[in-house]
């Protein structure tokens, strides 16, 4: 039986993921977290064989959370099941240690394939992003400037696309103004930009918000 540790921080999406699973005979729902720090003590104190993991979780981001569960247990598969489109978030996310990326529309039977995949040490990802991915490798470049920022400075870079000030992130990341404003800077500078207009069009155009 392959147990299931959901860190979720919306209560219906977890109750409708343990009843999607709740249908396999192999698969069950025996853990869950609704924000990071108690996704991680569990993973510590527990035995899962898969983590499905959002990337929008309280307190601690995502992409972070995967990065402390991969130094903790390295052989243990997280999944990545989100609302944020491959696009933005998946090559960050494998990059990181991710063993695959779903969306959250996708179908229920994908996501229990995705699941088995995982589980059986393999990685699962849509055929859209494979051939992305391909071309990644075989191009050899990375085209886009946002991929040349790190994970925070991507999450600021979003968070100024959406029309957050500075002091709004700095609240919502526990993080001080000024270093808000070092990351603003930081993204400016690799960018190549002048202003958060520029970084708006930028995001608009990527479709990364």
């Amino acid at each position: 039986m392959t147990k299931i540790l959901i860190a979720d921080d919306h209560p219906v999406i977890r109750q409708g993921l343990k009843q999607i699973l709740a249908e396999t005979s192999d698969i069950v729902v025996s853990g869950e977290a609704s924000s990071g720090p108690e996704a991680l003590k569990k993973v510590e104190n527990e035995n899962f064989d898969v983590v499905l993991l959002d990337l929008s979780m309280p307190e601690i981001s995502g992409l972070d959370i995967l990065k402390q569960i991969k130094a903790e247990k390295p052989h243990l598969p997280v999944l990545i099941l989100t609302i944020h489109p491959e696009e933005q978030y998946a090559i960050r996310a494998l990059k990181a240690g991710a063993s695959g990326y779903v969306e959250k529309k996708t179908a229920p039977d994908e996501l229990v394939k995705a699941i088995r995949k995982v589980y059986r040490g393999g990685k699962y990802v849509s055929s859209a992003l494979a051939e992305k991915l391909a071309f990644h490798i075989v191009d050899g470049s990375e085209k886009a400037l946002h991929l040349a920022l790190s994970d925070r400075e991507f999450q600021v870079l979003r968070m100024i696309a959406t029309g957050k000030t500075v002091k709004e992130i700095s609240e919502e990341l526990f993080l001080s103004v000024k270093t808000i404003s070092t990351y603003r800077s930081r993204i400016l500078n690799k960018m190549k930009m002048k202003s958060n207009a520029d970084i708006i069009r930028y995001a608009i155009e990527m479709d990364i918000v």
